[in-house]
């Protein structure tokens, strides 16, 4: 009950609380005339704690912050010099003397720290509490859940024949002749609805159609929001299909997660217009290495981070996506245009061609890449014709490496190709794209491939919520894998979608449907994600204490290696994996952050606070996997969190869930990327690769 009350303190009725439960701490402040006396004084205090393995750790977090304190480190994502000053502001803070207005949520932190040293937190992860957890949160394959969406489908169509009404010419395909009765126009647009150009043609643009479409149940304050964002530039793209998911009863369930992706944030609408890149790597200029410090053909089509991957976004309507999430990871790049939803100027000009040629001659003549993902944007909206052809050329390139590796001696061969990957959330946002018509393409492709040394066919997708594993999904991701592929999951932990058990039911749901989770990405830091922003602490505290229910005993993990590479009835034989090893889903994913130009990891230390309450991090790359050689000379990696623990806190406790059952999120100040597995290392070659890397210039990225 007290962390409730303790998110609501002012700096008085705090400091009480440290005087109260903390009277040693703070005599240290108010019996030392400086802050480096006050820190001397902690460092003996800490010293002569009594030992044991969860002091221990607190103990050492709170030495490190009082190592760090008044030094200067350069954080990573803004590429400013920030001073540390965490001791110093405790010490001002115990003794009253603050002449800024500092926030409660730096000396809450702190408390916990320094209260964890007389009353050790011992938190045991709880089977039936997770399940209790899962439990609150329905899935788009409910019954009640499929009745309230199929209320919405018919509000929908009635205002879809209104706007079609409206058109005086037919300037697309989807117009009624004249003399249509009502229910023959409504046959027309159910019909019409099971074909993702329509949803397409039909996507909702602005914000008053969207309160239209939403039964007028947008409040005020937001559909002011909406209108500023909408003169600011802001794109804005809802299919019907993904707008009938939404709940506009208030009662059914709670579509807060995906509410939250099509509905902008005020920090995000503020600062459209001037977002930064949080890739860093993404930063290219003609002729120079990116941050990563790789030469590329073409700085609009390829991106690049690390030696063995690199992403490849068309020329083609994959520049755009099915729907814009509102904390799109290239929301940089809709600001600057470079992709958009003006989707009849995004179909590919006779150029592409000879331009994918040369694309595909980076990857033949790169000594490491093996491995494509071709994005965007999304690599599904891309037409089955565009698609065909892309991957047509892929299969080109594949053979040429493999043919000009038969001239190179053994330790001089070049890397093949041995993964494809297409990025896609159209799975989750408009799954009627998956037709007979691209099944037969990704099948097709996988059968003349496999003879050419790929072995992984990926598609890599994103659900967000159970809520949009509906049975049109479940349809898509069955087709999908017969095809041969495996459909992997990343999910954005964003603050909905971090909520208790939220995320364990996102495993489970698409374990059942066949889904295999991949990434569970932390929000990149910057303003504009504010307001969907989860600390990283939480990352760790669900990893540990939810996602331990589903982690793969290690003696299982070549059986289900292998059920997950044959496909057949997946989804099925992965229930009775998890039944026969008493897991409550099967936990492959990583919990990471994306670092600018360094890649994902998950490792790090508090080292220090914000005056905001804000953890200070400092990262170290993730060990287990190849990254450019620019990582041995970047050194030290620090990055400032977009919010406070206690402004988390707060948001939850807004949204009903009761904070106290996320008490230990406090505790966690340090975490360790978790290990890859097995599915998603590449397979061994039979030869031995050049130790060689072109394509490759550090020196001139390190003096830049």
């Amino acid at each position: 009950m007290m962390i409730k009350k303790r998110l609501d303190f002012d700096l008085i009725r705090l400091r009480k609380e440290y005087e109260q439960l903390l009277p040693q701490l703070v005599a240290f402040a108010r019996e030392t005339e400086t802050p480096e006396h006050f820190k001397e004084k902690l460092r003996c205090y800490l010293a002569a704690v009594k030992e044991d393995h969860f002091r221990e750790d607190v103990k050492k977090r709170l030495l490190l912050m009082i190592d760090y304190d008044q030094s200067f480190v350069d954080e990573l994502s803004t590429g400013n010099q920030i001073c540390i000053n965490t001791a110093v502001y405790l010490w001002q803070f115990l003794n009253g003397w603050l002449t800024e207005d500092f926030s409660t949520d730096l000396f809450l932190d702190l408390f916990y720290q320094f209260l964890f040293l007389q009353q050790p937190l011992v938190y045991t992860a709880d089977r039936s509490r997770v399940k209790r957890q899962m439990n609150r949160w329905p899935t788009g394959l409910d019954p009640n859940v499929i009745a309230i969406r199929k209320a919405n489908k018919e509000r929908i169509i009635r205002e879809l024949i209104r706007k079609i009404d409206k058109r005086h010419a037919p300037s697309s395909k989807y117009y009624f002749p004249d003399g249509l009765t009502y229910e023959e126009k409504y046959r027309q647009v159910n019909e019409w609805w099971s074909s993702s150009r329509f949803h397409l043609a039909m996507a909702l643009k602005g914000p008053t159609e969207l309160n239209t479409f939403l039964g007028n149940t947008l409040s005020e304050a937001t559909m002011k929001l909406l209108i500023q964002a909408k003169r600011k530039g802001m794109p804005f793209f809802v299919t019907p299909y993904y707008l009938s998911l939404l709940n506009i009863e208030g009662k059914g369930y709670d579509d807060a997660t995906i509410r939250s992706y099509i509905l902008y944030s005020n920090e995000l609408v503020e600062t459209y217009g001037e977002i930064k890149a949080w890739e860093k790597e993404d930063l290219l200029e003609s002729g120079k290495p990116n941050a990563a410090g790789w030469l590329l053909p073409d700085e609009k089509n390829i991106h690049r981070r690390y030696p063995e991957v690199a992403i490849l976004i068309p020329d083609s309507m994959g520049r755009a996506c099915g729907g814009l999430c509102a904390s799109c990871q290239r929301m940089y790049d809709f600001q600057s245009e470079r992709l958009n939803f003006d989707l009849e100027s995004l179909k590919p000009k006779e150029s592409w061609d000879k331009k994918l040629r040369r694309l595909m001659t980076y990857f033949e003549e790169d000594a490491q890449l093996r491995d494509i993902l071709i994005t965007g944007g999304d690599a599904l909206m891309s037409q089955n014709g565009t698609l065909r052809k892309i991957l047509e050329a892929v299969y080109k390139m594949a053979v040429r490496k493999r043919k000009a590796n038969e001239g190179r001696r053994d330790g001089q061969k070049y890397a093949e190709l041995q993964r494809i990957r297409l990025g896609s959330r159209l799975l989750a946002y408009l799954p009627c794209r998956v037709t007979n018509e691209l099944v037969e393409i990704l099948r097709e492709f996988k059968e003349k491939a496999s003879q050419v040394g790929i072995s992984q066919f990926y598609i890599q997708t994103h659900f967000q919520s159970p809520l949009e594993v509906t049975p049109e999904a479940k349809q898509a991701i069955e087709a999908i894998l017969s095809a041969g592929w495996v459909v992997t999951n990343q999910l954005v932990f964003t603050v909905a979608a971090s909520r208790r058990g939220h995320t364990a039911k996102l495993r489970q749901t698409l374990n059942a449907v066949g889904v295999v989770c991949y990434y569970t990405f932390s929000v990149k830091g910057f303003r504009e994600n504010y307001a969907v922003f989860t600390p990283n602490s939480r990352s760790l505290q669900e990893a540990n204490e939810e996602k331990i229910f589903g982690r793969i005993p290690v003696d299982k993990q070549k059986e289900l290696h292998h059920l997950i590479n044959h496909h057949h009835s997946l989804g099925k034989n992965l229930l009775r994996f998890l039944k026969a090893n008493e897991l409550l889903f099967a936990g492959t994913d990583r919990n990471v952050l994306n670092l600018p130009g360094i890649g994902k990891s998950m490792t790090f230390k508090v080292i220090g606070l914000t005056k905001e309450g804000k953890r200070i991090l400092r990262f170290d790359h993730d060990i287990s996997r190849w990254h450019s050689p620019i990582i041995d000379r970047i050194g030290e990696v620090f990055i400032v969190e977009n919010k406070s623990i206690a402004a988390y806190l707060r948001q939850l406790r807004e949204m009903g869930e009761d904070v106290a059952e996320y008490s230990s999120i406090w505790n966690y100040c340090e975490g360790e990327t978790e290990p890859r597995f097995s599915i998603y290392n590449y397979p061994d070659y039979s030869f031995d690769v050049t130790p060689e890397m072109t394509n490759l210039q550090i020196d001139k990225t390190v003096d830049e």
